[in-house]
């Protein structure tokens, strides 16, 4: 598999999640989920969007695929990643994509990356599909704010634990 990571230096205060879709060329939803050769992943917020993430596999890759077990890899991939977006989805990567807290999406053969990142931003603050407000919802729970840390510090919490 070969894997870009770019990595986001930016200090954001807005809410970031990550939207991944099954694409052989970075511009359409053209893969079904368990033969997808490559995924690119999107950070998005209310306001914009942008690649964090590329990953292929390799013809070797798609070779394992005939074999029990060869999801795991993709799955792993995208863990993080609040959505994924395919042609088509099997029952076991159901499964074992909301095991790992990843939506699986469903869409027509074809349909522009851009469009649907555009169509998540313009629902983002007023319609939001379901799967989309839980996840904001998760990540608001899951990352304590700058108010927690300063609420523990004034209780006296240090690296150690609560002083005495």
């Amino acid at each position: 598999m070969r894997h870009l990571k770019l990595i986001d230096s930016a200090k954001s205060d807005t809410r970031r999640l990550h939207i991944a879709f099954a694409s052989s060329d970075r511009c359409h939803v053209n893969q079904h989920f368990g033969a997808a050769e490559a995924f690119v992943i999107y950070s998005i917020s209310a306001v914009e969007y942008r690649v964090a993430e590329i990953a292929e596999f390799s013809g070797n890759d798609t070779l394992k695929d005939q074999q029990e077990g060869k999801l795991d890899a993709k799955v792993k991939l995208l863990q993080g990643c609040a959505a994924v977006y395919c042609n088509a989805v099997g029952a076991s990567a159901i499964r074992q994509l909301l095991a790992a807290g990843v939506q699986p999406l469903k869409v027509e053969q074809g349909v522009l990356i851009e469009d649907l990142l555009k169509q998540l931003i313009e629902s983002w603050p007023l319609s939001a599909p379901v799967w989309l407000t839980r996840a904001l919802r998760q990540q608001e729970n899951a990352v304590p704010s700058d108010e927690c840390f300063t609420a523990m510090l004034a209780e006296g919490w240090t690296e150690d634990g609560p002083s005495c």
